[in-house]
């Protein structure tokens, strides 16, 4: 068993540019970072609002190996029964009872248990159920698992596991709160949704790789992957003037997670490739 095992986790995917740019790119960026598992957010990839069955199923054929969403994941026709269709693709957990798909799934990957929770924050968002509370929830239900209560989790109990969470939110002060409350319970939390990637990746306190935004996989001349034009026109009127995602060469950003058989991380890196 190698001595550490390595999660690259993708920001957004906008449009047909970004699905393009990962299918060119990610075969060689997983090779040369020696990543274990690939996680990327998958809720613009289909015009820049939603996730169709073609694109979720070209993104994991480049080798994504888990899709997350948030809150634009209901936004193309399907989108129940995509979600509902047992494919390793996730919707925010903390909707309330009812939503369709599922928020979390555990994926034995490369001699390690992989366990994937998407979350939906709430400040400046639509007001879902707690993502703090539904935390403390899923990581105590786990930890049951993780004494073998369960038959699934006693045959995982002999691996090492790591909890990776994509928190889909708007606030900073939201996404660097949840970290530190889940600081030493999960292996690492990499917020999405804001397109725009930051440079305040770091180990926390209790062992918890973090980083605010992981950014977006999509169009470099655009703004967050939207057309310059409609952006800009949209702002100049205050119209609700449709959203368009932009086309054109595409940058990856992420960040390369690295773990001890502890769970805990003892490394992170950014990665944007333009």
């Amino acid at each position: 068993m190698p001595a550490s095992f390595k999660a690259l986790m993708l920001g957004d995917v906008i449009g047909d540019s970004g699905i393009h740019a990962v299918q060119l790119r990610l075969p060689a960026l997983v090779r040369d970072l020696e990543a274990d598992i690939v996680i990327a957010n998958g809720e613009n990839a289909s015009g820049g609002f939603g996730l169709s069955e073609d694109n979720a199923r070209q993104l994991f054929a480049a080798g994504v190996d888990v899709l997350t969403g948030g809150n634009h994941i209901w936004e193309k026709k399907g989108s129940t029964e995509l979600l509902n269709a047992g494919l390793p693709l996730l919707r925010p957990a903390n909707y309330p009872p009812g939503a369709p798909g599922r928020g979390s799934l555990t994926l034995r990957k490369e001699s390690a248990s992989w366990v994937v929770l998407n979350l939906q924050g709430r400040e400046g968002m639509k007001p879902i159920d707690c993502p703090f509370r539904y935390a403390d929830a899923f990581l105590s239900a786990l930890a049951d698992d993780k004494d073998g209560s369960s038959a699934k989790g006693s045959e995982d109990a002999a691996l090492p596991r790591f909890v990776l969470v994509d928190f889909h939110a708007e606030s900073f002060a939201e996404k660097q709160a949840l970290g530190l409350h889940l600081d030493g319970r999960i292996s690492a939390l990499a917020g999405t949704h804001t397109h725009v990637q930051t440079m305040d990746e770091r180990i926390l306190p209790g062992g918890t790789g973090y980083i605010s935004d992981l950014g977006m996989c999509g169009p470099v001349d655009s703004i967050i992957g939207v057309r310059i034009d409609s952006c800009l026109k949209r702002n100049l009127t205050h119209m609700p003037i449709k959203m368009e995602s932009a086309e054109g060469h595409s940058m990856i950003n992420g960040a390369l997670f690295e773990f001890g058989l502890d769970g805990r991380c003892i490394c992170i890196e950014r990665v944007r490739l333009l």
